[in-house]
């Protein structure tokens, strides 16, 4: 039975009038993607001039890697926008990529030796050469191929208007913000609880080509020459084999309150580590790390979910957000899908939305340590075994069967798709919730057993991702820019690069008194 944090929440915005204001949901996608060239290698040219600058154009950038662009769309309410807006860079970007094209899985395969991979190269000023030098620091630290893997986050927030109400309804003390922050808190930590059901949902990523473990052992089994898989596995992109990162288990970064986990940060980008030591931070005048800290920067902290506050120009994430609160928070656990051209389907927004709510709505304890563990074992299993007949999670420290627990969160779920319906008017929130609830019971219909099928159809992972790429690239380019849309493009291309200049012009100082200023 769902318990609620305030007994009449609920019934509060079911109300038709109070239902509207969840129309003010504003959300966003960041996509990322690799280059490739026509052979499925890695691609080894430079960012292409025609997408503007990596370092400030508003859409089209880099994460890690040269090749492994990042595409963002603008904060909107508009439902339809962001993947309407992410079909146009898809489009645009296509058009701009000869001869190369965009890998359509989340996992890399021939990307070559570590050294192979290069690394994003943003410019000459100084907060170019720190975007550089962070990335140094990940290949440093854990690996240039843990970052050619690509996902998908979804950025979401609610409108202000939301939260006066709630605040009423709750007879809530303290400042709006402090009580905005403490909410969006208790979202993320449900969603570090059921956040699972994304990944059995929506995973894609249950192979990977044997050529991405570099020589190193591992418990995978051969699907057909050259893939390795989990016969079971969901999202191998989420597992130890992918975006994790092991070195940070003891930092014990807590989400039980906006002070806890800015303090645990600023500790961690303050805290030298022996082996980061040992690794050095510069050669010569080449710069390895921006330090030996555990971690250089707040962003080299990974997270399922994290609360995020766009700050003042320089401004770090966790000085903004122990200064201003919550904003809003950014989920991170959705693989590509490859049998999309844009990597992204419109019923996992859906279904994020009517989730986000649920943990919102939710009563929230904080997490122990004994919980986190708890917590950290449920995810390990649905993404390494989360099709597996008779899989049991642990609820309360008992093992308990995968699929009544994972109906019981459906149900739970049902009045908040029901809730959205009403402020948007339709079924789509309940129809979508129904339509997936039915991959609990069916799980051949998810994602990531449709990728096994395509693997050995394809008779490797590899060619069909291949396969996926190249017809999603004659897919994207047979989808014509209007003539405004287009323009809007080439005008963004020309003004970010432009802009480029302008900060390689101003005076620049020593990057050394540079980043002693950042961390100030």
């Amino acid at each position: 039975m769902l318990k609620f944090t305030c007994c009449d929440e609920v019934r509060k915005f079911f109300s038709p009038d109070q239902a509207q204001v969840l129309r003010g949901i504003t959300r966003g996608y960041e996509r990322e993607c690799l280059r490739v060239d026509a052979s499925g290698h890695l691609a080894q040219t430079p960012h292409p001039l025609a997408l503007g600058s990596k370092l400030t154009h508003p859409w089209i950038t880099t994460d890690y890697a040269e090749a492994l662009l990042e595409f963002i769309t603008p904060p909107s309410q508009d439902p339809a926008f962001p993947l309407d807006f992410l079909r146009d860079i898809h489009r645009f970007t296509a058009r701009q990529l000869r001869e190369e094209t965009l890998w359509a899985g989340s996992m890399p395969c021939i990307v070559g030796e570590d050294k192979d991979i290069a690394i994003a190269d943003y410019g000459s000023a100084n907060a170019a050469l720190m975007k550089t030098v962070y990335r140094e620091g990940l290949g440093l630290r854990y690996g240039r191929h843990m970052q050619t893997i690509a996902g998908a986050h979804y950025n979401w927030s609610l409108p202000d208007e939301f939260w006066v109400i709630l605040k009423g309804c709750c007879s809530g003390t303290g400042s709006m913000q402090d009580f905005i922050s403490e909410r969006y808190f208790g979202l993320i930590r449900n969603f570090l609880r059921f956040g699972w059901l994304i990944p059995y949902l929506f995973g894609a990523s249950p192979a990977i080509c044997q050529s991405f473990l570099q020589g190193r052992s591992s418990d995978l089994q051969e699907l057909v020459p050259g893939t390795l898989f989990r016969p079971y596995a969901t999202s191998l992109r989420m597992s130890d084999l992918g975006y994790q990162n092991r070195a940070q288990d003891a930092l014990n970064v807590s989400f039980n309150s906006l002070a806890e986990y800015t303090r645990a940060l600023e500790a961690a980008i303050r805290t030298s580590d022996p082996f980061y030591e040992e690794l050095g931070v510069r050669d010569g005048e080449r710069w390895k790390q921006l330090n030996t800290n555990l971690l250089q920067i707040e962003n080299e902290f990974y997270a399922a979910i994290r609360p995020k506050r766009i700050g003042k120009a320089g401004e770090r994430p966790a000085l903004a957000l122990a200064k201003y609160g919550v904003e809003y928070v950014e989920m991170r656990l959705f693989d590509l899908n490859p049998f999309v051209d844009i990597g992204i389907v419109p019923e996992q927004s859906t279904f994020a939305d009517i989730l986000l709510l649920m943990c919102l709505f939710r009563q929230s304890p904080p997490i122990s340590a004994r919980e986190q563990g708890e917590n950290d074992e449920n995810k390990a299993r649905i993404v390494n075994y989360g099709r597996q007949p008779g899989l049991n999670l642990l609820v309360h420290n008992r093992e308990q069967p995968f699929r009544p627990i994972a109906h019981a969160l459906f149900d739970d779920m049902q009045p908040f798709a029901q809730m959205l319906d009403a402020a948007y008017g339709g079924t789509n929130y309940a129809t979508t919730l129904a339509s997936l609830r039915t991959r609990i019971d069916h799980p051949e219909t998810t994602p990531s057993a449709q990728v096994l099928a395509a693997a050995r159809e394809h008779q490797s992972y590899f060619k069909f991702a291949l396969a996926q790429s190249l017809q999603h690239h004659d897919s994207l380019q047979a989808q014509p820019l209007d003539a405004a849309t287009r323009a809007r493009f080439n005008d963004s291309v020309i003004a970010s690069l432009a802009e480029q200049r302008r900060l390689e012009a101003l005076p620049q100082g020593r990057f050394e008194d540079y980043l002693a200023s950042y961390y100030a």
